[in-house]
Order: structure tokens, then sequence, then C-alpha cells
């Protein structure tokens, strides 16, 4: 080892210059701060996080927040002072990966990354305005301020700041989208959209740190948490972590577990839960435990409400008669039996409605044009990327064909364009093509901003049926079965009738309507069935059946077919869903064409009426009276009401059981209490529930004084 002395001589005073003036600088530049206020309540009010709580500080990124600081002794000197600020955020911040930032003080502030400067004039006490970037991660924080002080704050998405990836520029979608805590879901059927009322509750207590935790429990977060919280900057990256995360079929301690049967004895119903938040503090309270049961409106309800608590622009949607194609050929093929009987020889499905959510941001990862609405899907259908998730992909991508855009575009293409290929399979093993006029991907459905109406937003997935834009959007996405189809007119038509009213509980007709437009005599066989069937597309035991072997018909001529559905038969075959698959086969003797019509109705349930008893205001006890009709030939027991709503019913259902059963055509009636927390519009949820007639739902809107 080789050691050089350097020695350097300097004037001794220059060494005391130099000392005297390094202790000047290093005392005018600290601030002897003693304490601080973090102003949650104005700060928190200020970025649209007041209804989480002012006990703490919840911001959103990209717009300032204030910090007032009190010094122990002198007083802040513009020019002389400085402030070294640190902001930290995931086990492993690191500048490079933009979970750590390190700024002084600014003239002004800098609204494309973090910054701070003093608002006050110079004095014992300074006011801070600090600002996060507008592309910083999102989650937990640390802030250092001269290594004196340190306090924590939650940086969400803000939709509100013009320079964010998820801004979305209308106050009243905002109050929808991000702000609304509660919504209604379509279920039912195209021809019959249900609405369900939902408690999305993403204000509610715990609900935001539950959030988080489902980011922090995700896998990516487990295997490289820096790398997983640099992510989060992205909303992209945050909506594909939550499509994985609220489904738990990779076993990755996800928020629900799915089940399609019609037992449910391990877990609950699918159709009990009224909104997210006794879901998600389920699973929060049991050590991440995926709950039992969800089903698609449930996976979609809880990834809205996570979303919404976020900062994401979200919302539920539903597409009606949605396919699900297993082997990627945009087409879904059934075969019948010539008694009208659907034989199961595919995996490809039709559900005759699936949920998903749309959520609003910009894709800087994609060419230009796919902004906006995005659709992910976490309901667990099939794998993308090794996992069980889907999307997020643009709208516009579905509806211009553009197929190989991230993430997962023909999938979701498929679930609204997909074709449908239906055939008849005789006894003697041959088959033909069946003349089918159903159609996938009809009346895509959600809430409309500011109303508890319908909104149809099918044109935002897909062209007019038969316009060339259609056409063009074919060819871009090689859809060549859809192109290329040309289905036969027999002259032979039939269509399904139904009656005005179909309630459950009641007997009624349905009808098959049959008509010969050729010039010949025509005789046919129609074969006229019902089966319970899940939204699914699964089908169940049979309500009725009808085999005419001789159906003649003249040229010109028409036959009318009545079904009867009784109560007595249909009772114990259908599901929750309150659905009924009807078909209507008609086979040619002469020249054995068939033709086919599908319909499904919707049962439907007797309405709750629901009275405020009371003048509504904040913090006043109220009473909701409840009353529902027994509409079942057989009486009711085990009956029950139960209430929910967002900032009424103190975070969780209030429920009254019903002592005494029920008689046929008799009311039952209950008196629930509860006590509104906030002013404004709230929407109260009730649901009915006894051994018979299962989950009735209502709901009445409350407007809350102050």
């Amino acid at each position: 080892m080789v050691t050089v002395d350097l020695k350097v001589h300097v004037p001794s005073f220059l060494i005391l210059f130099i000392i005297n003036y390094s202790f000047f600088i290093c005392n005018s530049l600290a601030l002897d701060i003693g304490s601080w206020d973090l102003a949650c309540e104005f700060n928190n009010m200020d970025h649209h996080t007041e209804l989480n709580g002012t006990d703490r500080l919840i911001v959103r990124r990209g717009q300032p927040f204030t910090v007032s600081l009190s010094l122990r002794s002198g007083s802040y000197q513009p020019g002389t002072h400085q402030l070294c600020i640190t902001a930290d955020t995931g086990k492993q911040p690191m500048e490079e990966y933009g979970t750590r930032a390190v700024f002084g003080l600014s003239d002004v502030i800098d609204n494309t990354h973090w910054s701070a400067v003093v608002t006050s004039p110079p004095a014992d006490t300074i006011t801070l305005s600090i600002c996060s970037a507008p592309d910083a991660p999102i989650g937990r924080y640390i802030l250092t301020l001269d290594s004196q002080i340190q306090f924590e704050l939650i940086l969400l998405f803000n939709p509100w700041c013009p320079r964010d990836a998820v801004y979305m520029d209308s106050k009243d979608k905002l109050e929808e989208y991000v702000l609304a805590q509660d919504g209604i879901i379509y279920r039912g059927d195209a021809k019959y959209p249900v609405p369900l009322p939902w408690y999305f509750g993403q204000f509610e207590d715990s609900i935001l740190d539950i959030c988080l935790r489902i980011l922090d429990v995700n896998p990516k977060y487990q295997r490289n948490p820096g790398k997983d919280c640099s992510g989060r900057r992205n909303p992209v990256y945050v909506t594909r972590v939550l499509s994985a995360m609220v489904n738990s079929n990779d076993r990755d301690n996800g928020v629900l577990v799915g089940c399609w049967k019609n037992s449910f004895e391990d877990g609950i119903s699918p159709m009990s839960w009224k909104g997210s938040v006794n879901i998600l503090r389920n699973w929060n309270s049991t050590s991440c435990m995926s709950v039992r049961y969800g089903q698609c409106w449930v996976f979609a309800a809880v990834a809205c409400t996570v979303s919404r608590a976020l900062g994401i622009p979200c919302r539920v949607v539903t597409n009606y008669l949605s396919a699900h194609d297993t082997n990627t050929n945009l087409v879904i093929e059934r075969y019948y039996d010539e008694k009208g009987q659907l034989l199961n020889s595919t995996r490809d499905m039709i559900w005759n409605y699936h949920c998903w959510v749309e959520s609003w941001m910009t894709r800087p990862d994609l060419k230009a044009g796919f902004d906006g609405w995005q659709a992910s899907d976490p309901t667990p259908q099939e794998k993308s990327e090794g996992v069980y998730c889907c999307g997020p992909v643009p709208l516009q991508a579905i509806k211009e064909g553009e197929l190989t855009l991230k993430y997962d575009a023909p999938f979701v293409f498929a679930e609204v364009n997909a074709d449908l290929e239906t055939y008849l399979k005789y006894k003697d093993g041959s088959m033909k093509r069946l003349y089918d006029k159903s159609k996938v991907g009809q009346k895509i459905s959600t809430k409309s901003v500011g109303s508890d109406q319908r909104e149809d937003i099918t044109h935002l997935y897909k062209y007019a049926e038969g316009s060339d834009e259609e056409r063009e959007v074919f060819q871009k996405a090689n859809h060549q079965n859809k192109l290329l189809k040309q289905q036969d007119n027999t002259g032979l038509h039939i269509t399904i009738k139904v009656s005005a009213e179909m309630r459950k509980g009641c007997d009624f007709d349905v009808f098959a309507l049959v008509t010969n437009s050729t010039s010949v005599d025509k005789k046919c066989r129609l074969v006229f069935a019902s089966r319970a069937v899940a939204y699914d597309g699964t089908i169940g035991q049979e309500c009725g059946f009808k085999d005419l072997l001789n159906v003649e018909l003249p040229p010109g001529g028409e036959r009318k077919v009545p079904l009867r559905l009784n109560y007595s038969k249909y009772c114990n075959a259908i599901t929750q869903d309150n659905l009924i698959r009807l078909g209507a086969l008609l086979i040619d003797y002469s020249t054995r064409d068939a033709i086919l019509d599908m319909r499904t109705i919707v049962l439907e349930n007797p309405e709750i009426c629901i009275r405020i008893l009371g003048e509504p205001k904040v913090n006043r006890r109220l009473a909701a009276e409840v009353t529902l009709q027994n509409p079942l030939s057989e009486p009711l027991e085990a009956c029950c009401f139960s209430i929910e709503g967002a900032n009424l019913t103190g975070n969780k259902p209030i429920t009254e059981m019903i002592p005494t059963r029920v008689e046929p055509g008799q009311e039952v009636k209950a008196k629930i209490y509860f006590t509104p927390t906030h002013c404004g519009v709230r929407k109260l949820l009730v649901d009915f529930n006894s051994d018979k007639l299962g989950h009735v739902k209502g709901f009445r809107n409350v407007i809350i004084g102050k």
C-alpha cells in the first residue's frame, strides 16, 4: 500500500473565516420548528376527501395542500431560510422509482412535480403550501422536513387536476363517478332490465385503508414492493391489479370467491349483498380471507368501490346477451336436439347479462385516440398474462376492432360482437343450421349521471348493426363469419310473445306465434319449452313443455300456441335470478329446415313500499316503514327486512325480524329506525328475505337536511 501525505498551507485567518461563515450559513438556513398543524379539515374539504373524515390528511395529487409551522425561536426570512423536504412512499423509496422526492422551497408552486412555497409574511408562524407531482404514486406517504419533523398523509388520484391521467372535465360526472356512494346496477333481461340499488360506500370508515391494503396484498407488491409502488402512479396499472385482486381465483388473497351454484351453505348468497362495505370489511377482519360468495355484479361493484376510493372515476356497466368465447374464434356454437333441449358440447356460453366496470383515464401507452373509458372485468373467466384478470381496454378499441391493443381486447370484443351459430341435431346424428334471431351484445347499460334512469351506452362499444362502419370493424377484426353470414329465410316465422305481467307466484301464459309466408301448405312440428335459467346461461329444470307433432299452416296462415307456466311447476325450479328461458323450435317436415326463437323472461318480485316517518335531518332519528304483500299461494316464514345506506345506517345494515308467518295475500310490515349523519340526497336500500320469497330489493331516495 502506498500512502501520499498531501499538505496544503492555508492561512489561519482564512480558516477562521470559513468556520465562522459555515456556522453563520448553517444557523441562518435552519428553521427551529416547534409544532405543526396539518389543517386536515380545510385540506380534506379542498381535496374532496372530507367524507373520509378529517382526523388525518388525505389529499389528491397535483393539487397544493397547506401546513402551518410554528417556530420555537426566530422568524422566517425569505431568501435566508431554506427547508429540505423529503416525500417517501412504500417499503423501499427511491428517487429513480419515483417513490421518493426531495425538494426545497420555491418562489412559486410548480405543478409538474413536488414543490413547496411559503405563502405567509415573515413571522414566527409559517404557512407552507406543498404540491405533489400530478403523476406521483398513490398511497401512504411520510413527509420529512429538515430531518426535524415527520408527518403522514394519504395521496390519491385527482380527477379534478388537468395534469392527472384520470382528469374528468365535468362537475356532474365527478359527482356521479367519484363522489356518489350509492348507485344502480342493472340485472334482469334485455327486454326487461331490472335496477338493483347498490351501496358503494367508498368513504365509509376504514374502507380507504382496506383499499390500500388490497394493493399491498397483491402478489406484485409481495415480489417487488419498490417496483409495484412505482407502478401506482399509473391508473392503468392500478386498475389491472384491482381486476386481479377483487377475485381470488389465483389464490392470491383476493377479496371474493365466485360461486355459480344454487347452494351457498358455506357462505353468503350473492343476492344477499346490498353493498360493498360489508364485503370489504369481512375480507379485512379475517386477515384477507376471501369472502364467500360473489357473482359478476358483486365483483364489478366491489371494483367500482375500490376505484372510486382511490380516486379513479368508475362505473358499473351491464351487457345483455354477453358472450363468453373460450376459444377466441368469435363464434358461440349452440346445439339443440329435436325436443329443443340444449346439448352442452362446448364451454362457450351466452350469459343472460354480464357486469363489468369502466374506468376513466388517458392511455399514453397506446397510440392517440384511445383515452377515456376503459373496460376491465374482475369476474374470473379467463386468464390474462397468467392470472385471472381482464383489461383495462379502451372502449374505442372495441368499437374500432383494434384487437391488438392492451389489455384483452379480443375477449371484450367477443363479449359484445361474437356470432351465434345454432344447430339442430337430429336423432340420426345429422345436423342442420338453425335460423336464430338472437344477437350478442344488447342494451349495454349503466346508471345515468345525476338520475336513477338507465343510460344505454351500446353505441360506445359498437356501430349500428348493418352500417358500413360495422362492416369495416368486422373486416379489421377478421370477423369473417359475421361478414359472410347469410341466413336463408325459409318463409316460416316464429316469435315468442309474453303476457303483460309475469309476477312471481302467479300462473300465466306465454305464446308461440307461427306464420307461413310461403305459397304452399306447411306441415310442421312445434316444440315449445321453458326451463329455469341462471343469469350466466346455465340451464335448469323444466317449467313447462309442449310438443305438437302436426302443426298445419296454409299459405299466409298463422297460429298462436299458448304454453301455461304454473307457479306449482316453476317455484322449485327457478333460481334467485327469477329467470325462465323460453324456446320455440319449428321444424318443416318437407325440407327439414328449422327455425328457433329464444326469449328469457324475468318474473317480477312484489314491490316494497317504503315510507319515511319524521323530518329527515342530520343526526335526527327517523323511521322507515317498509311493507310488502305476499304474492304466493303459500305462507312465508322466517321473514326479515334489512336496510342499509351511505351515511344513514351507521356503516352497517339494520335488520328487523318478523316473528309471525305471513299468509298468502297478507301484508308484512316493519318499522326500522336509523339516524342520518350527513346532509344531501341519500339512497336507503331495503332487502326482504324469507323461506320462499328471497331477496326482494327496493330503495328510496331521501333528502337529508342540515
